[in-house]
C-alpha cells in the first residue's frame, strides 16, 4: 500500500518535514517514490505539488493522519472523506 507522510529531515531541536508518497513497508527516512511538498512546523512554512497529490490520492494512496490535516486546511481535500485506516 501506498503512503502520503512525513519524512523527518534537519537538525536536532530544528526539524523540517517532506511531504512523500512511499510504500507502507519501507522505513520512515527510506527512498520515496515521489516528493510532494515540503513543511516546517517551526516557521510554519508549507509547499505543496497539488497536481502530484491528487495524482497519487485518485490512484490510491492513504495520507497519514497528520497529513490528511494539512492537506484538509489547504483546501486539497474535504474534511469529511474517509482516507485513513478502515
Amino acid at each position: 500500500m501506498i503512503k502520503i507522510r512525513l519524512k523527518r529531515f534537519g537538525k536536532k531541536r530544528a526539524v523540517s518535514y517532506r511531504i512523500v508518497a512511499i510504500n507502507s513497508r519501507d522505513r520512515r527516512d527510506g527512498r520515496p517514490l515521489e516528493e510532494l511538498g515540503f513543511f516546517n512546523p517551526i516557521s510554519d512554512e508549507l509547499t505543496l505539488k497539488v497536481e502530484a497529490i491528487t495524482k497519487w490520492l485518485a490512484v490510491g494512496a492513504q495520507p497519514s493522519e497528520t497529513v490528511r490535516d494539512i492537506l484538509v486546511r489547504n483546501n486539497i481535500l474535504e474534511s469529511n472523506k474517509s482516507y485513513t485506516k478502515a
